[in-house]
């Protein structure tokens, strides 16, 4: 059980506009940003936006915003001010300097999330690594910012109970942490090996989508889900047996946009789960409005750790949520995201395309026998090349529908 605060900070959130992001994508990632301040624990008063080719060197926002930011946080009587993207120390020094309240960046708020999070020793090593490597470049801010001994988001971790004042400390930390992840690595490793050579499937998705909700929807388990972003660190192994064919099936950690580089190599025994699968369940929130920016953040993150050529399975979840707007026949405006039903979603390039795919409600239980016959199918196809003398196996009903 995940412990809330009892007291929740308040908190306004920052976002540029630019050649890069425009007024609607900057929305969806202040909203996004706003879901994870909720899960750190924080109340968010307001959301602030600045056009700007680029962030100021030196306070990320004009001087005139942060003026404004400024009074608000003055009037309103702010805890902490939230931005959307990492900030250079040097920002992050300004910024305290001129707001003089607690400035976190999404960073920080996700390694925060992480912290807060964690459960076993394995996860929490992980984490405290990513964090030493964040505040590695930061120390001269850092020190004098912990030495005020504020608690709440974000300042969770190293350098909570003793001041660290010596970069080589920091270094051997780190030093110490990665040799200790070295040997969770091998026992992880062990394990896999262990499993012999059971076909092995993965949930992969953006944070949020319902992959634990599904793992215990298939396997009958009960892992932890919450609609909370990163409700999963841990990655979560079963056997399971659909029909009369055993293969194992992982629920892994969620992806996000902006995930930062040092969780990503922090967590590379989490994510060696997916590196080794046999098929992948890409699991997609259909009824989220920026689902297709989604797909492709985890298509990149699954491309950096090179286990983008994998066969996949596209599971658009949650069709119980999806809404639609209908235009007026004498609205000759093209259409947006908003104006496409379910039913042309699912006649478009995502029912077409050569990877396979089906639409799913895990809540409402809506296709999951389908979504069976289909996992069942593409497990079959690897199952027999390993084991070609089972063909007995096959003979029989993939599966009763009254399981």
């Amino acid at each position: 059980m995940i412990d809330r605060l009892p007291i929740h900070e308040s908190a306004i959130l920052v976002g540029l506009i630019n050649q890069d992001q425009d007024e609607k994508q900057a929305q969806e990632y202040l909203d996004e940003l706003e879901f994870l301040a909720d899960t750190a624990g924080a109340v968010v008063k307001k959301q602030f936006f600045q056009r700007l080719d680029v962030p100021n060197p030196a306070t990320f926002v004009g001087s005139g915003k942060l003026e404004e930011i400024d009074n608000y946080i003055k009037v309103h009587d702010i805890d902490t001010v939230i931005f959307d993207d990492e900030l250079t120390p040097t920002q992050l020094r300004n910024i305290e300097r001129n707001l003089e309240c607690k400035v976190l960046d999404r960073t920080n708020l996700i390694l925060d999330i992480f912290a807060k999070r964690a459960q076993t020793a394995h996860a929490k090593t992980q984490v405290e690594l990513a964090q030493y490597q964040y505040l590695l470049p930061r120390l001269t801010r850092m020190w004098t910012h912990l030495e005020r001994q504020r608690g709440g988001i974000g300042m969770r971790g190293p350098g909570e109970t003793q001041i660290e004042t010596d970069r080589r400390i920091i270094l051997d930390k780190i030093a110490r942490l990665k040799l200790q992840l070295k040997k969770i690595d091998k026992q992880k490793a062990t394990q896999r090996k262990n499993r012999g050579k059971l076909v092995r499937v993965a949930l992969v998705g953006y944070t949020n989508v319902g992959k634990s909700t599904i793992m215990n929807l298939l396997s009958k388990s009960e892992v932890f889900a919450e609609n909370k972003l990163f409700a999963t660190l841990d990655t979560t192994v079963r056997k399971m047996v659909i029909g009369n064919l055993p293969f194992l099936l992982a629920d892994t950690v969620g992806f996000i946009r902006k995930l930062p580089h040092g969780l990503v190599e922090s967590f590379k025994s989490t994510l060696d789960e997916v590196r080794e699968a046999d098929v992948l369940l890409h699991v997609v929130d259909i009824s989220h409005p920026g689902f297709e920016e989604q797909i492709d953040t985890v298509n990149e993150t699954l491309a950096e750790i090179k286990v983008g050529e994998k066969p996949s399975i596209y599971i658009f979840n949650k069709i119980d949520a999806f809404q639609y707007v209908e235009k007026d026949d004498d609205d000759l405006s093209p259409k947006t995201r908003e104006n496409y039903s379910l039913e042309e979603l699912k006649n478009s390039w995502m029912g077409k395309k050569n990877t396979p795919s089906l639409f799913i409600s895990a809540v409402e239980k809506d296709n999951i026998n389908e979504f069976k016959q289909l996992l069942y199918e593409e497990v079959k196809k690897i199952h027999i090349t390993r084991f070609p003398y089972n063909d007995f196996l096959y003979d029989s009903a993939w599966i009763n529908p009254e399981e």
